[in-house]
C-alpha cells in the first residue's frame, strides 16, 4: 500500500466516482480502478458497495478512509517540517535553555535575530540543565543556552557571558550592611538552593567545597526567584546570580562574594559531529559572532 494510493483513495472515497475522481488524480480511470482492486485485494473485503454502476462507501471504507486521511495528513505535515528545516529563512528553530535566562537573555537574542531573519520560527523549552543536555542528546532540541559549560568532549560550546554570583541575604542579616562577603562568613548557616541537577546547585556545591564545608540546605527549589523569596522570607542565605536592578527582591541584600570563581559562564551548546539543520545552523552561526557580551547589555 503506497502513500499514492492512499491519496488516491482518499479522493475515491470522497467522490464516489471513479471518473470524477480519475480526473481530479490527473489519472486514467482503469489505473484507479486497478488501485482499488489492490487495496481490496490486500484488505481481503470490498470498500465500496456497487449499486446501479456507482460507487457507494461500505462500513469498511469508511474505516480506511479515516486512517488514510490521518496518514496522508501526517506524511504532508512531516514533508512541510522537512521543508521548513531546509529553508534557513523560514524554518524552526528547535532551542532549549535553562529557567533563569528566560526573561532577559534569551528573548534578547531572539529578538535581534528576528530583526535580520523575520521568517524563522522557534520552538521553545526551558528546563533544568540535565534534562537540556538530554533533550539534546537525544536529538528533541538542536541547541541550547545553559550552564555551567558540560564536560565531555560531545558538545560545542560558544560563550556567551560571565556572570557573578553573589550572596542573597535577607533584610536584617548580620552582613546587610556589607558589599561583599566570603562563604565561610556564613557556613554554620542554614542555606537556600535550587534541587540537584541544576546548573546553580552544582556551582554553588562547588563553591562551599571549595572554601571547606558542606552547606546546610534547609530548603529547595526549582526556580531562582523562589529561592530569593525565600531568602526574604529569613529562611536561610544562598548563592544567586546577581540580579538586574528591577528584578531585585527588595527584601534581599546581594553581597559580592569575593570567593575565586565566584561566576557562571552562560553559553550556546550543540553536539559536536552532528550536523544542524540550515535554520538552526544559521542561528548558532549568528550568535557565534555575536560572541561574549558584557552582562550590561542585558541590563
Amino acid at each position: 500500500m503506497t502513500i499514492d494510493e492512499l491519496e488516491w483513495y482518499v479522493v475515491l472515497a470522497e467522490t464516489e466516482h471513479m471518473t470524477e475522481a480519475a480526473a481530479q488524480l490527473n489519472v486514467t480511470q482503469p489505473t484507479l480502478s486497478r488501485s482499488l482492486a489492490r487495496l481490496e485485494h490486500r484488505l481481503g473485503t470490498p470498500l465500496f458497495d456497487r449499486v446501479n454502476r456507482r460507487l457507494r462507501l461500505n462500513r469498511y471504507g469508511e474505516i480506511l478512509l479515516e486512517h488514510a486521511r490521518r496518514c496522508v495528513s501526517e506524511l504532508n505535515t512531516a514533508s512541510d517540517r522537512i521543508t521548513n528545516l531546509i529553508d534557513p529563512d523560514r524554518g524552526t528553530v528547535r532551542l532549549a535553555f535553562l529557567h533563569s535566562v528566560a526573561i532577559w537573555l534569551v528573548p534578547e537574542l531572539l529578538r535581534r535575530y528576528r530583526t535580520e531573519v523575520p521568517g524563522v520560527r522557534f520552538e521553545l523549552r526551558q528546563a533544568p540543565g540535565h534534562e537540556i543536555l538530554a533533550d539534546l542528546s537525544s536529538g528533541t532540541v538542536d541547541l541550547a543556552v545553559t550552564s555551567p559549560r558540560p564536560d565531555g568532549s560531545d558538545t560545542d560550546w560558544t560563550p556567551l557571558l560571565r556572570e557573578q554570583l553573589c550572596l542573597a541575604v535577607p533584610l536584617g542579616h548580620r552582613l546587610e550592611t556589607r558589599e561583599s562577603a566570603a562563604l565561610t562568613e556564613v557556613r554554620d548557616e542554614p542555606f537556600v538552593a535550587l534541587r540537584r541537577g541544576f546548573g546553580m546547585r552544582e556551582l554553588s556545591d562547588e563553591l562551599c567545597a571549595a572554601a571547606g564545608f558542606t552547606p546546610e540546605i534547609t530548603f529547595e527549589s526549582t526556580e531562582i526567584p523562589s529561592m530569593e523569596g525565600l531568602v526574604a522570607a529569613g529562611l536561610g542565605v544562598a548563592i544567586t546570580p546577581r540580579p538586574r536592578a528591577h528584578r531585585a527582591t527588595p527584601e534581599v541584600r546581594y553581597l559580592s562574594l569575593t570567593d575565586d570563581r565566584a561566576y557562571r559562564d552562560i553559553g550556546l551548546v550543540s553536539i559536536r559531529g552532528r550536523p544542524l539543520p540550515p535554520v538552526a545552523e544559521r542561528f548558532a552561526n549568528f550568535v557565534q559572532a555575536f560572541g561574549p557580551v558584557p552582562r550590561d547589555v542585558f541590563l
